[in-house]
């Protein structure tokens, strides 16, 4: 089907989930196109996950044979990148997405253990490589029914738009200036040019500001074509049956929030922090949360609330601590 990439890397991370991991392993040998590295971040560390990915190491090679040396002199398709402690979801992606940069890859697509690729997901992001250095492919929820992903991002108020449209036309994208990292795929001119993913953020708005970082180098697209699924069933509120307000975790909800410091020291590196605004977004996020909270995560009321107070009073400080400087470009 089409052209295939040049040298195209999956970076996969993983905590603790090997039975999700297993089905997503079983997914990516459906692929019609042969990854050039696939890259599996442990932030766990473990002894099972290490033995899983030599096990679909060996199933790659046979399915695929070896490929042209990396950086590091191998061959193997299938890299195991260990972390001595969980960085959490950001520092995986950046401790992938570095890795997979210094053997070589053009082009990184990023996911973490809970989700599945269609056979044709790189095929499909393939056709689009000639046009877009940032594409962000569709996907199906865990009911196998379209996944909506708040793809525009509101700027001035730190948050995503909730009334963004979610139909395609018939061009089959539409521009974005975000990016998710539960299936993100762009090009290694990007990583060039706005640096790697900040491992600060741990959890939360780390693939937010990373979008928003492209757009200002690139025009970032999502598309219609439907390259993954995910395969974790969360709690939800269905919202008029076009929006979901899933359950989260109280860590979540601390990073939530305090994620937002690190978010408004980049919009004022790039003259787009607006106060009186971004306090209103703060506000808009604590109360979408508390429903949260209140709709889907009852049980959590007591110990969330505080939660969320003690990320926004760290967000506080993290905007006015002198030492903070933005993730640098690797040219």
């Amino acid at each position: 089907m089409g052209k295939s990439l040049n040298k195209a890397a999956m970076v996969v991370v993983t905590y603790k989930r090997q039975e999700l991991l297993a089905g997503l392993f079983d997914s990516i040998l459906q692929l019609t196109q042969a990854p050039w590295r696939i890259v599996v971040v442990d932030n766990e560390n473990s002894a099972d996950t290490q033995a899983m990915v030599q096990q679909f190491s060996e199933r790659v090679t046979g399915r695929w044979g070896k490929t042209i040396i990396d950086g590091s002199g191998q061959q193997e398709r299938v890299v195991y990148c260990p972390q001595d402690h969980n960085s959490g979801g950001a520092g995986g992606f950046s401790a992938g997405v570095k890795k997979a940069y210094d053997l070589g890859a053009n082009w990184f697509w990023v996911m973490d253990d809970d989700v599945a690729v269609e056979p044709k997901g790189l095929d499909l992001l393939t056709k689009w490589t000639d046009r877009y250095q940032v594409i962000q492919g569709s996907r199906l929820d865990y009911d196998g029914g379209p996944f909506y992903w708040q793809y525009h991002f509101l700027t001035s108020l730190g948050i995503p738009d909730p009334i963004a449209p979610s139909a395609f036309g018939p061009s089959g994208r539409k521009t974005m200036n975000t990016m998710c990292f539960e299936g993100a795929f762009f090009s290694r001119q990007i990583v060039e040019k706005i640096g790697l993913p900040d491992p600060r953020f741990f959890i939360y708005w780390d693939d937010t500001i990373y979008g928003y970082l492209a757009s200002k180098v690139t025009q970032p697209v999502i598309v219609s074509d439907v390259v993954m699924r995910r395969t974790r069933e969360i709690g939800n509120w269905d919202i008029a049956g076009l929006r979901q307000l899933n359950s989260t975790s109280d860590m979540n909800r601390y990073h939530i929030m305090r994620n937002r410091g690190y978010m408004a020291r980049y919009f004022m590196v790039h003259g787009d922090y607006r106060p009186a605004l971004f306090a209103l977004g703060t506000l808009a996020t604590a109360a979408k949360e508390l429903i949260r909270l209140v709709a889907v995560d009852r049980k959590h009321i007591f110990s969330g609330i505080p939660q969320l107070f003690r990320g926004w009073v760290d967000s506080r400080q993290l905007m006015h601590d002198p030492a903070w400087k933005p993730m640098q470009p690797l040219k």
